[in-house]
């Protein structure tokens, strides 16, 4: 019925007009009422004036006190506004509330409780005159005690005039009402016309535009809002029109991105039936789209989640992690559709690596913290020892402090060697690199390391060409590589071994390769060896005082100088490793 803009303005006009009245009409009403209450709470405290309450007062000791009090309040009726119909007075027992005199002939009827007979009822000292706007009456009550008792005077009025008033106002609204609703019908009508005929003309014009015809323009009739809106209108076709051609040309661009994407994109219709799928999401899926009947056969641990998006009205995101042909991928949920759910977009996002990173860091932390533990622990027991024992004798406490030392340098080393990782890691390292002789290197590492083989009854070798090797390195880290390097063939090889140490030089690269006949390393374990704190005898390891960081220095070292390090074993033969170098330092 009210679907046309006419109508609608018609409404709209008459239901202002009712709304209006009504304001009007319950303003008004609220005005009488606060005036007429204003009035007689002013006129109740003029007329219990001191001198008034003093003569009830006064009254209230005599002998005949109900009698005297209510010929004063007959004397002072006009004051009070007494008329034996509207408004009249009572007197009450002060402790019972009990009626005792009325200006009126009948006694039979006993006035309501009201709040303010109540209020001095509790309190003798207190007057109350009625300030309530919504009560269908106004009163007043005021105590008065004398020496033949206490009593209460008590003014009622019943707002009978304040109701004639607003039932004269009533017929007076209505009637305006109905000229204001009249005047409405004709004023909405003028004016819908007025804005409903150039909008049927912008409605035919959209038409067209919706049946893809842009080059019909709007005549412009006038020079108000409506003809701007026109005109508006026609810059907007026009407007439209480039719009779409840009929106064809950038669908094109986000087709190319979509199949050029790294991460994987499908989609999912309702029922499960794939949709599209981009050719990373082919590759991470392991299966071409032409061969994806469901969801539920590419990500079957994730499919439940495709019924609950599905059965969402506002729209969700959830991100869930799978495993897919021995890949961990990161899939990313989200339904799609304008009013109701049509299906799932599902973004793969390969986080195989970012998942070992994890596995690594949640390792290196609990490595680091083993590792300092063990020492932090012996370095505590042995120094509470020496602070609880007084009669320690010397040589077991120097025995302890040995340990305290041998522990703080294993933390120390330790230290050290992360710090060096942190280095390398962040290429916050200071290179030195320099030409030296690496014939001459080996041969230090030959002199520092002799007595420790000695000690373990190793027989140490170095194999050199006859002509020098010439290197281009940082001679203080490389040195320190064949150090670990032979600091774990010591290790590692039963007394009486073999250990020895070849430098040769061919087509612009220089080899040194570590040979020991010592213990060997399972091939399970060598895949393993440069991660950091790895060992393959852990229990060995630590007793031996290795931080199992040694490796993955050397490994870090040798790259950053370009080079290659491999590890070569057989379970009780021996191992070698071969380090690779670049004679020159690329540029």
């Amino acid at each position: 019925m009210f679907r046309s803009l006419r109508a609608r303005l018609v409404l709209v006009m008459m239901l202002l007009i009712l709304l209006l009245m009504a304001v009007m009409f319950a303003f008004l009403v609220a005005s009488v009422s606060t005036y007429h209450l204003t009035a007689f709470a002013e006129q109740m405290t003029g007329a219990f004036s001191p001198d008034f309450v003093g003569d009830l007062r006064s009254a209230a000791d005599g002998q005949n006190a109900l009698s005297e009090m209510k010929e004063i309040l007959r004397a002072h009726s006009w004051l009070l506004g007494i008329d034996n119909q509207q408004r009249n007075f009572y007197i009450l027992d002060a402790r019972t509330g009990d009626l005792l005199e009325r200006s009126d002939s009948e006694k039979s009827t006993v006035p309501e409780l009201t709040p303010a007979i109540a209020t001095v009822l509790a309190d003798n000292t207190v007057t109350d005159i009625s300030r309530r706007i919504t009560a269908e009456y106004m009163d007043a009550a005021v105590p008065i005690t004398g020496a033949s008792g206490a009593y209460i005077v008590y003014i009622k009025d019943t707002k009978d005039s304040q109701k004639d008033l607003i039932d004269q106002l009533v017929p007076i609204i209505v009637n305006v009402m109905l000229v204001g609703l009249l005047l409405a019908v004709v004023l909405s009508l003028i004016l819908s016309k007025a804005i409903t005929n150039p909008l049927e003309r912008l409605t035919h014009g959209a038409q067209r535009m919706a049946d893809g015809t842009f080059t019909e323009g709007l005549t412009v009739q006038s020079d108000d809002e409506l003809g701007v809106l026109t005109h508006t209108f026609n810059n907007m076709a026009r407007e439209l029109q480039q719009t779409l051609e840009e929106i064809g040309s950038e669908r094109d661009k986000l087709g190319t991105l979509f199949q050029h994407l790294t991460d994987g994109v499908a989609s999912f219709a309702r029922d499960g039936t794939p949709i599209q799928a981009n050719p990373a999401a082919e590759r991470l899926l392991g299966l071409p789209l032409s061969q994806i009947t469901s969801y539920g056969q590419v990500l079957g641990n994730v499919a439940p989640l495709f019924e609950v998006l599905s059965l969402k009205e506002s729209p969700r995101f959830v991100q869930r992690d799978c495993e897919m042909g021995g890949k961990r991928l990161l899939v990313s949920l989200a339904p799609f559709g304008r009013e109701t759910t049509e299906g799932v977009m599902a973004v793969l996002h390969d986080v195989t690596k970012q998942h070992r990173l994890d596995e690594l860091r949640r390792e290196f932390v609990s490595n680091v913290s083993h590792e300092l533990r063990t020492p932090l622990t012996n370095i505590r027991s042995y120094a509470e020892t020496l602070l609880d024992t007084d009669d320690l004798p010397p040589e077991t406490a120097c025995s302890f402090t040995q340990v305290i030392l041998s522990e703080t340098e294993r933390m120390n080393r330790l230290v050290r060697d992360l710090l060096t990782l942190s280095r390398l890691d962040f290429d916050k390292m200071d290179w030195h690199f320099t030409r030296f002789q690496l014939d001459n290197m080996l041969r230090g590492v030959h002199e520092a390391m002799r007595l420790e083989a000695e000690r373990l009854s190793h027989t140490l070798m170095f194999i050199y060409e006859a002509s020098p090797i010439s290197l281009m390195g940082d001679r203080e880290r490389l040195e320190q590589v064949v150090v670990n390097l032979l600091s774990n063939a010591l290790k590692y090889t039963p007394s009486g071994g073999r250990i020895s140490v070849t430098a040769d030089k061919t087509d612009g690269e220089v080899r040194i390769i570590v040979h020991d006949n010592g213990i060997g390393i399972p091939k399970k374990d060598l895949p393993r060896l440069f991660e950091r704190f790895y060992r393959v005898d852990k229990a060995r390891s630590r007793r031996s005082g290795g931080t199992g960081l040694g490796l993955s220095i050397a490994r870090e070292i040798v790259e950053g100088h370009h080079g290659t390090i491999r590890v070569d074993s057989i379970p009780d033969q021996g191992t070698t490793v071969t380090v690779t170098l670049p004679e020159e330092q690329p540029v």
